[in-house]
């Protein structure tokens, strides 16, 4: 079973590798409109999420939830 899954998954690397050989050595093909607004899309949700878990990052060690519990007798 491991090996089936490591040919698939080496199948789909060399596939995107290909892809992106095939973009790379055509330097003047355009980037259509909607490949521009997908990509500007995923930066912003990139940023929101890395801001977002670094807010909760910095919440959470100021408010003392990454300290070890403390059990009183």
């Amino acid at each position: 079973m491991r090996i089936a899954i490591s040919i698939g998954l080496l199948t789909f690397l060399v596939a995107v590798g290909c892809y992106a050989y095939e973009g790379v050595i055509r330097p003047d093909a355009p980037v259509p409109t909607y490949g521009i607004v997908v990509f500007t899309i995923g930066v912003a949700a990139l940023v929101v999420v890395g801001v977002g878990l670094m807010g909760l990052l910095f919440y959470s060690s100021r408010h003392g939830y990454d300290e070890p519990p403390r059990y009183e007798r």
